[in-house]
């Protein structure tokens, strides 16, 4: 039970000798900003804690179709657990002129590569909050659900010198579609055409980018064979698995049974994460009714997350 153990926060990144003292939400503030570049403007969310670490993690969240930044902060209880650790959290908000039903534009090329469409923008509110408070560059993370881990999965490949790792929760691997028709398929029964490459249409990044991801076994709107595929993608095949197996009901975690896996580099060190929840279906695992697209019962993924992501640091640059 290394890693991860609930409700153990590890701190993301900064060791402490005792668990930061619990202090309310209300300590904190959720301030709406917007930004724009060439690329176009997006509104967001900022949650600031009322303590912010001296250098300070920032995590950039991606909602889903339909959702809005408040509905996605308060589902997946991340500003509760940034208040704990005072880190940052941004959550971009999708506008219904860019997408009817507010999804990201994930299966559109425009929006897939680095400096266009999405990418840009969401790299450009990344960069202006680190610009207005005390980040650290080294600690800057970006996750999503759905529509959301799949936008999340191409900014990260786009911008492999902006983010230390990427969270996915019910998302689909970067590139893996090129329309509409493409994405409607690859949701339902994965990328089209997989067995070409796992690369698809997305950027090809010089380094692993370290990955977690969540997925529900019974996801009726997005295939957990998405879930293999993004673990292709990040070359899962290359690395040393352990698998551990998690029944739920009496065991420390409680919550759905899942088996976690973790892939480790010839260093020890784990860079993919695999959980895979049995009985969830298209919901943020251990989220919180408050938001939609949430399962209550857990394991916790927003917890999760931030323990992985403690782990992943930017390398300077040379």
């Amino acid at each position: 039970m290394r890693g991860l153990a609930a409700p153990v926060l590890k701190g993301l990144g900064q060791r402490q000798p005792s668990p930061a003292p619990e202090r309310g939400p209300s300590s904190g503030s959720f301030v709406a900003r917007s930004h724009a570049v060439a690329a176009g403007s997006r509104d967001y969310k900022l949650f600031v804690p009322g303590t912010p670490q001296k250098s300070a993690p920032l995590v950039v969240m991606l909602h889903g179709c339909t959702q809005n930044p408040d509905d996605f902060a308060a589902g997946t209880g991340m500003n509760v657990l940034a208040e704990r650790l005072g880190i940052f959290v941004a959550y971009p908000a999708q506008n219904r002129s860019a997408h009817p039903q507010k999804c990201w534009n994930w299966y559109d090329p425009a929006d897939q590569s680095r400096e266009s469409g999405e990418p840009a923008i969401i790299a450009g509110i990344t960069r202006a909050v680190m610009a207005a408070y005390p980040i650290d560059p080294a600690r800057v993370y970006i996750a999503g659900m759905s529509a959301g881990g799949a936008a999340a999965l191409n900014i990260a490949h786009a911008y492999p010198d902006l983010y230390a790792a990427v969270g996915v929760h019910s998302g689909l691997a970067a590139g893996c579609a090129r329309d509409l028709g493409s994405a409607i398929m690859a949701m339902q029964v994965g990328a089209p055409g997989f067995g070409t490459g796992p690369n698809f249409g997305a950027t090809v990044t010089p380094k692993r980018i370290p990955t977690i991801v969540f997925h529900g076994t019974d996801d009726n709107t997005v295939s957990v064979r998405n879930a293999d595929q993004i673990l292709a993608q990040a070359e899962a095949s290359g690395l040393e698995a352990s698998a551990e197996r998690f029944e739920g009901a009496g065991d420390r975690f409680g919550g759905h049974p899942f088996i976690r896996t973790r892939y480790s580099d010839r260093t020890g060190r784990v860079v993919l994460e695999d959980w895979r929840i049995r009985g969830v279906g298209h919901a943020w695992s251990g989220g919180r009714p408050e938001g939609t697209y949430t399962d209550p019962a857990g394991p916790d993924a927003s917890r999760a997350m931030l323990d992985f992501f403690a782990e992943h640091r930017l390398a300077k640059p040379h």
